[in-house]
């Protein structure tokens, strides 16, 4: 048919066309009706739709996922419209949008795990990531107790305060009259050299010979330790059991130790000790003397802070983003201080407890997530008296997820379930079904186990979570949460929260 032939022309072609259709096959047109759409456009005619041509049906999306049947609308017979002139350049065909793909039935529960005696006093909520819908909730925006679920918090608030690049510093300084001070920022790594849980530390020994390089046969009669950097008044908060530091999880939080002060510096569990300071300060000594710097080792160890701005030594710290990708996997409560005093240090808060709330809040909204109202005592998650809720967790893990600003440097060091961290021997029997599925960080506290993070779902959803069992053993309620993780995974988007 040519482009230019005229509208009466069509019209009657299309007519015949139809007429020859009806008395070669009578009986469909009889039965089913005659529909004809003449519809012209840009010089164009669109054909007829015959009823015995068979219906067009979607098929199941990748998330298995049926849409409805489009509904046929009939379209009103167009206005014609004038033929485009040689010199005109022709408007390309729009190509049609496909109808969106029907939601998916929110027909599938975790009620069931989710009420599993295990998980005592449960708190839970889970939402799809991408669309920030919420798809289960249970007591999820009530604000409790998170164990080291917090460390994804402080992970956070150090990145956007320090950035992940950031070291950080221990020095010394030269008072004169053979007195010299060590100083410390807050680096829990500085190792006194030999086995450490903090492979690529900086050392004492590095210290000690740059300090021979500057004073050769000048003698030292007094090291100063310097801790000052914050307070270290509140170093021990009182919610904290005494035993988390007499079996060796957790150290007085002072700016300046070596080895995150374990009594073993190769053990991530080792008893710490009432001083880390003058811990610190003898190892010191020890290393000058070996150094060969004159009368060190009968030196006097005074703690006070320094009264000389002369650096004669300094080493650094691995980048924030290794230290991070040392704590998170092991749950490492000592960095996790230190992480989160030097955070509140350098935001200005001062570097003490009682800082922190104002100073994560502040830093965790850069993320576009709401932290009003969050109560944080400590880096770590160790205090009950921290209260974050399930919902604040999962919102926050979004970007996270995302590797939104920066937080990538989190997600790619989250335990996965069944394979790495401290949910390496997780995820057995039924709820195997999970492993390499999900990210997420653990907790663990006396009063409550903790699990928050991401789950890439059975049906491909990403899904963001965060789950409490409160006030049971922890014998029973890991494999509760893991059974209840479990089940959002095999769930996925067609999870309902009823």
């Amino acid at each position: 048919m040519s482009e230019h032939q005229s509208f009466p022309d069509r019209l009657r072609g299309g007519l015949s066309a139809i007429r020859a259709s009806i008395k070669r096959k009578p009986l469909p047109w009889a039965v089913g009706g005659l529909v004809a759409v003449v519809a012209i456009g840009s010089g164009g005619a669109v054909a007829i739709a015959s009823a015995d041509a068979p219906t067009a049906t979607a098929s199941a999306s990748a998330r298995g996922t049926v849409s409805a049947t489009p509904t046929r609308t009939p379209s009103a017979t167009p206005t014609p419209t004038p033929t485009p002139t040689p010199s005109t350049t022709p408007t390309a065909t729009p190509t049609p949008t496909p109808a969106q793909a029907a939601a998916p039935a929110r027909t599938c529960s975790i009620a069931g795990a989710a009420s599993a005696p295990g998980l005592g006093n449960f708190e839970g909520y889970v939402m799809n990531a991408t669309t920030g819908e919420t798809l289960f909730s249970r007591s999820g925006d009530t604000p409790a107790q998170t164990g080291s679920v917090m460390k994804t918090l402080t992970t956070a608030t150090a990145l956007a305060v320090l950035g992940g690049g950031h070291t950080i510093p221990t020095t010394v300084t030269d008072e004169g009259r053979g007195t010299i001070a060590i100083v410390g920022h807050g680096d829990a790594t500085l190792s006194q050299g030999g086995a450490t849980v903090y492979p690529g530390a900086p050392t004492l020994a590095q210290l000690a010979q740059q300090v021979k390089a500057r004073l050769g046969a000048t003698p030292v009669t007094t090291i100063v330790t310097d801790d000052s950097y914050w307070n270290d008044a509140d170093a021990w908060d009182p919610t904290w059991p005494v035993s988390e530091r007499t079996i060796g999880y957790q150290p007085k939080v002072t700016a300046l130790m070596v080895d995150g002060d374990r009594a073993n510096p190769g053990a991530a569990t080792s008893p710490r000790s009432e001083d880390p300071v003058g811990r610190a300060g003898a190892a010191f000594r020890t290393a000058l003397a070996n150094a060969g710097v004159v009368g060190a080792g009968n030196a006097q160890l005074v703690k006070r802070a320094t009264t000389s701005q002369t650096t004669i030594a300094t080493v650094s710290s691995q980048p924030v983003s290794t230290l991070i990708g040392q704590m998170i996997p092991n749950s490492d409560n000592t960095l996790a201080e230190m992480l989160a005093r030097i955070s509140s240090r350098e935001s200005g808060g001062g570097g003490s407890a009682a800082s922190l709330s104002g100073v994560y809040q502040k830093a965790l909204a850069t993320y576009g997530v709401d932290p009003a109202g969050i109560v944080i005592k400590d880096g770590s998650g160790e205090s009950a008296a921290n209260a974050v809720s399930p919902a604040f967790v999962a919102h926050l893990m979004v970007p996270v997820a995302a590797g939104a600003k920066g937080l990538g440097t989190l997600a790619q060091v989250l335990p996965v379930s069944g394979q790495s961290g401290t949910l390496t021997s997780r995820f057995t029997g039924a709820n195997a079904v999970a492993r390499g599925a999900v990210h997420a960080k653990t907790g663990w506290i006396d009063s409550a186990n903790t699990l928050g993070g991401y789950i890439d779902a059975a049906d491909g959803t990403k899904l963001t979570f965060a789950f409490y069992a409160i006030g049971s053993p922890r014998a029973s309620a890991l494999p509760a949460l893991d059974a209840v993780t479990a089940a959002a995974y095999s769930c996925g988007n067609r999870l309902t929260g009823s």
